[in-house]
C-alpha cells in the first residue's frame, strides 16, 4: 500500500514539474500560449532608451504590459489582421528599421572615437578660434544714408543703445541696444569683422560699413582673449560630434558603392 502512495505522489510531482518550468521562463501562458520572459527584458530595455529606467517595483507592471500585448495580439490573429497586406508591409518597415538601427549601433562600437582623435579635434578648433574676442554693438539699417543720418546723430550725443533699439533692422541684437555679446572676428561677415577689429575699445566706425545685410554702425565695448572651454568640458560633444561624422561618411560609402540598377 505504501509502494502505491510513494508512485502515486512521484506521478504528481513529474505531472506538476512542467508547468513549474514553464512559468520559470515564461512571463505567463495566455489561452494556452507561453508569453516569454525575454519579452519583458526588451521592454524595460526599450524603457530604459527612452530615459525611463525600469526599478523592482515595476516588473509586475511590465508582466500585465506583455500579458495585454499578447492577449490583443491574440485577438487580432483570431480576425486575420496579420493575413492584410496593411500588416505586411508595416512588419516589413519594422523589420528594416530594426535591422539599419543594429547596423547603425554595431558600426559605433566597432568605430569608437579615440581620446587621441577628439584631442586632434579640440586642437583644431583652438587654433581656428583662439585670439581676440570683441564686445561689440552695431545698428543695421538699409541704405547709406540712413547710416549716415545715425552717425551724425551720435556725434551729436544720441544714445547708441537707443538708435538700435529703433532703428536697426536686426531684430535679435536690435531689442539688445545693439549688443552682439562675445565672438570672435571669424563669427561675423569679413566687412564687418576687418571694421571691427581696427577698432580699440570704446571706439565707433566714423563710416557706414556696407555688407550683404546693409550698413552697418559699429561699436566696441571691450576686447579680451578668447576664453575657450577646456578640453574635459567639451570632450563629450566632441565626441558625438566625430561618432556622427563617422556614421554620416559610412552611410554615404554604402550608398555609393550599392548597385542601383
Amino acid at each position: 500500500m505504501k509502494k502505491h502512495i510513494l508512485h502515486a505522489v512521484a506521478a504528481a510531482v513529474l505531472v506538476g514539474a512542467v508547468p513549474v518550468a514553464a512559468l520559470a521562463q515564461n512571463a505567463a501562458i495566455v489561452n494556452g500560449k507561453p508569453v516569454p520572459k525575454a519579452r519583458m527584458e526588451v521592454l524595460a530595455q526599450q524603457l530604459a532608451a527612452a530615459g525611463r529606467p525600469v526599478t523592482p517595483e515595476m516588473q509586475d507592471q511590465l508582466r500585465e504590459e506583455v500579458i495585454a500585448r499578447e492577449v490583443f495580439m491574440q485577438e487580432a490573429q483570431k480576425q486575420g489582421l496579420d493575413a492584410t497586406d496593411d500588416y505586411k508591409n508595416q512588419l516589413e518597415l519594422a523589420r528594416q528599421a530594426i535591422l539599419i538601427r543594429q547596423l547603425f549601433e554595431n558600426y559605433r562600437k566597432t568605430n569608437t572615437v579615440s581620446d587621441a582623435d577628439a584631442k586632434a579635434e579640440y586642437d583644431k578648433f583652438v587654433a581656428a578660434n583662439s585670439g581676440k574676442e570683441y564686445k561689440a554693438r552695431h545698428i543695421l539699417v538699409e541704405t547709406e544714408d540712413q547710416a549716415n543720418k545715425i552717425l551724425a546723430d551720435l556725434k551729436k550725443g544720441a544714445k547708441f543703445e537707443d538708435i538700435a533699439k529703433k532703428q536697426s533692422k536686426d531684430p535679435g541684437s536690435g531689442a539688445n541696444g545693439g549688443d552682439l555679446d562675445w565672438a570672435s572676428p571669424a563669427s561675423f561677415v569679413p566687412e564687418f569683422s576687418e571694421a571691427m577689429v581696427k577698432l580699440g575699445k570704446g571706439e565707433m566706425t566714423q563710416k557706414p560699413v556696407k555688407s550683404q545685410f546693409g550698413y552697418h554702425i559699429i561699436r566696441v565695448d571691450d576686447i579680451r582673449q578668447a576664453q575657450l572651454p577646456k578640453f574635459e568640458e567639451v570632450k563629450p560633444q566632441i565626441v558625438q560630434q566625430l561618432q556622427q561624422q563617422r556614421l554620416q561618411k559610412y552611410q554615404e560609402d554604402l550608398r555609393a558603392k550599392a548597385k542601383v540598377e
